[in-house]
């Protein structure tokens, strides 16, 4: 096997992973935004249509990656699609606290600066393992 192939390989089997594990926590967080809607808009500060609507979209979101990592070769056009998303849900996020500081209970604030820490982690390794590398 040429150096180039493994590379390939790995950088493949790499991103696969981080897809996976993007995956499997936004599917948590989405299945327990969701199903959670009606005590957390209490305990975080945002409504419970809100929550309901990010969950699904989140529960949606995880299916696509899943998704996209079993695909045979995953194309860069979809990588780029996740990194630059993630990247966008990171500010949202930002955004969101800034917007609804008033709104937010300290815990809702602690939470989405957490998620919007992870996904930005998974945006950077995404883009390291699927853009950067190839």
């Amino acid at each position: 096997m040429s150096t180039t192939t493994a590379t390939t390989t790995d950088t493949r089997r790499s991103l696969r992973g981080v897809l996976r594990l993007d995956a499997a926590a936004s599917g948590a967080l989405g299945v327990a935004a969701a199903a959670g809607a009606g005590v957390l808009d209490t305990l975080i500060g945002l409504s419970t249509p809100l929550l309901l609507g990010v969950g699904v979209f989140l529960v949606v979101y995880a299916t696509g990656l899943v998704l996209l990592a079993g695909l045979r070769a995953i194309p860069r056009l979809l990588t780029w699609v996740v990194v630059l998303g993630n990247s966008a849900w990171v500010l949202m996020s930002l955004a969101l606290v800034v917007g609804a500081w008033d709104q937010l209970t300290v815990l809702g604030v602690v939470v989405v600066i957490a998620q919007a820490a992870a996904v930005a982690v998974f945006a950077d390794l995404q883009w390291t393992q699927g853009l950067r590398r190839r």
